[in-house]
Parts: structure tokens; sequence; C-alpha cells
């Protein structure tokens, strides 16, 4: 369980070093697993208010959370300059992203991103 919580401030300490203040960070999404639109002790919640403090802006998308601060998947995705994985969704495997991106990607969906990789390792 303490792992599991800590995970959030994990990811954030991982993109401290990428100077967050003055990027767009989205989080795909919310709920507490995939496929699932129960957003009770979901860690992503946690992770938006730990990013709120270190980025400039905050973004957050779901497919199935009902929650009208999200914001629809291609808006985050276009305007967005960091992206995290919230919640592995089988649909979010398919997402393609222009090398402007930065993708922090703690659940492997797209292991040919050579930051997925890189960063997995670290973990």
């Amino acid at each position: 369980m303490l792992v599991n919580e800590g995970l959030p401030n994990f990811v954030v300490d991982q993109l401290r070093p990428h100077n967050l203040r003055d990027k767009t960070v989205a989080i795909l999404g919310m709920a507490f697993k995939a496929e699932s639109d129960d957003q009770r002790d979901s860690l992503a919640y946690k992770l938006k208010k730990l990013l709120e403090v270190e980025a400039g802006r905050v973004l957050c998308t779901d497919p199935y959370v009902a929650d009208r601060n999200l914001v629809p998947l291609k808006h985050a995705i276009a305007v967005a300059d960091v992206i995290v994985v919230g919640a592995p969704y089988k649909e979010y495997r398919n997402l393609r992203f222009g090398p402007d991106k930065f993708v922090f990607d703690i659940w492997n969906l797209w292991p040919q991103l050579k930051e997925v990789r890189e960063l997995a390792g670290a973990a």
C-alpha cells in the first residue's frame, strides 16, 4: 500500500528535472483502474494535485469518469508538453505522439517510445 501511495510522488520526482514550470502536463486516465468509471482512491487525483504545484498547467482526461473538469483526449494531447498515464486504458494503446511530446508511461503502454523504456528502467 505504501508503494502505491508513493507512486504520484515518484512520478513528480522523475518529472521535476524537466522544468515543468512553463509546461502543460496531461494526465490520461483518472479512474482507480482501467476501463472503469470508479475514481474512488484513484492516485491520479493525488498526482494532479502534486503536478499543479510543479507545472504551469495540468489537464486531465478520462473516457469513463464523469467529471466536468476533464477535457477531451484530443485536446489534452494537442496542447500538452508532457503526457502521463494515470490509468492504462486499452484505447490509449493506439495513440501516437509527435516527437515534441515527453511521455511518462509507468504502465508500458507504448514500449516503442524511447522515453518510456528509459524511465521504466529507472523505476
